[in-house]
């Protein structure tokens, strides 16, 4: 994986490289295309390029296997490494091989949060594609950041936002019709807005959580890799003794790491900071934490649903802005706790703030920056369901 990884950097940050691939691979694959036969009943998924099975096209994927209109499909999943999801009972294709750009070529409909073409461009005309996204955007993204303008997402056919306020960034920096824009919110984020008391106790006594102690997930937004590619480890300013010390009476403390990230450095875990990497289903930190810290992830978009506090750990605000040339709105104005900058100002945060009055911040936060949400998994599967093809493509 360290050589794929490698090139992936390389295209990125090579303009004239990646523009090559695209126009190489992308007609390559459209005069494929033409030799293989569209299979009208056949879906693929795909979660972030193929890494795990979860997020919106997994609640998609699950949602159309418990109907009855979702009998008829045939359902393919693509993975880094289809043998570690042996619980996925479908059709599994290696993602980047020839199979897996064939099997795109025969679905008659693209599911993913991600992309499918992996950065080509070369969907059949009647191939249906329902791209999810993977969260309200905070960050610049697509065209919008440092040194890109390859993005050119015209031939999406819905893709999933959650407020009005996205819908001039995706149609800028994604080059997404205007028309196509499906203001349905996340179909992974259902779950938050019917999330129950008792579920939320139900999860304390899963993860072992004392009586009387609060849960704190820490979830930092991945790093551009420092290595050339080779990985996008992290190290974020955080002495583990210091918040046992500060907060160990009456917190737990869960961190969890992009999955763009392999390796948190400098952390280690027991039973006050723990390790929520490992955990698949990250609704269930969620909907367990009392706070979230986090930093310019989508990951904020999504806790604000449960309006519980939220603090902005901004420790490299300034580097990060720079590299990615801005934000889409001013953080420190907009994210309830504006900007805390270093580890003592979070702990001086979460041990003085007014919980109930952080709770009103967030709501408002929320609503000013999304404003559906709950059926967007229905939503989506009425958008597949609705179609039908007819065999082989023009």
């Amino acid at each position: 994986m360290g050589i794929k990884r490698r090139f992936e950097y390389t295209l990125k940050h090579t303009p004239w490289i990646l523009t090559a691939f695209i126009r190489t691979g992308s007609a390559f694959f459209r005069l494929a295309g033409r030799f293989v036969k569209t299979d009208p009943d056949l879906i693929l998924f795909t979660s972030f390029s193929g890494k795990q099975y979860n997020d919106s096209p997994k609640a998609i994927y699950e949602f159309l296997r418990g109907i009855p209109e979702g009998k008829r499909f045939k359902y393919v999943w693509a993975f880094e490494h289809p043998e570690e999801f042996p619980g996925v009972d479908c059709e599994k294709v290696k993602i980047d091989t020839w199979k897996y750009f064939v099997t795109t070529l025969k679905a008659a409909y693209w599911v993913t949060s991600v992309n499918i073409e992996r950065g080509l461009k070369y969907k059949k005309k009647g191939t249906f594609y329902l791209n999810t996204w993977h969260g309200p955007a905070i960050n610049l993204m697509g065209n919008g950041v440092k040194d890109r303008s390859d993005f050119n997402w015209d031939h999406i056919d819905r893709f999933c936002i959650s407020g009005d306020y996205e819908r001039p960034i995706i149609e800028r920096d994604f080059c997404v019709k205007p028309e196509n824009l499906l203001l349905s919110g996340l179909p992974r984020n259902d779950e938050l807005y019917h999330a129950t008391a008792e579920r939320r106790e139900e999860l304390r006594r899963q993860f072992h959580v004392p009586d009387g102690k609060k849960v704190i997930l820490y979830a930092p937004t991945w790093r551009e890799s420092t290595d050339g590619g080779a990985s996008c480890d992290i190290a974020p300013p955080v002495d583990p003794d210091k918040w046992k010390e500060k907060l160990g009476d009456e917190y737990v403390v869960f961190i969890r790491a992009h999955v763009n990230t392999r390796k948190m450095l400098g952390i280690q875990y027991d039973d006050t900071i723990r390790n929520g990497s490992e955990y698949p289903a990250v609704n269930d930190l969620l909907i367990l934490a009392d706070y979230l810290i986090s930093d310019y992830s989508s990951i904020i978009m999504d806790y604000s649903i449960l309006a519980r506090p939220i603090i902005c750990f901004g420790y490299d605000y300034e580097a990060y802005n720079r590299a990615r040339g801005g934000f889409y709105f001013d953080l420190g104005e907009e994210i309830p706790s504006g900007i805390c900058h270093t580890e003592d100002e979070v702990i001086e945060y979460i041990l003085t703030s007014d919980y109930r009055a952080e709770c009103e911040k967030v709501r408002r936060f929320r609503d000013s920056h999304m404003q559906a949400g709950g059926e967007a998994t229905r939503i989506c599967a009425r958008e597949i369901i609705s179609r039908s093809h007819g065999g082989d493509d023009k």
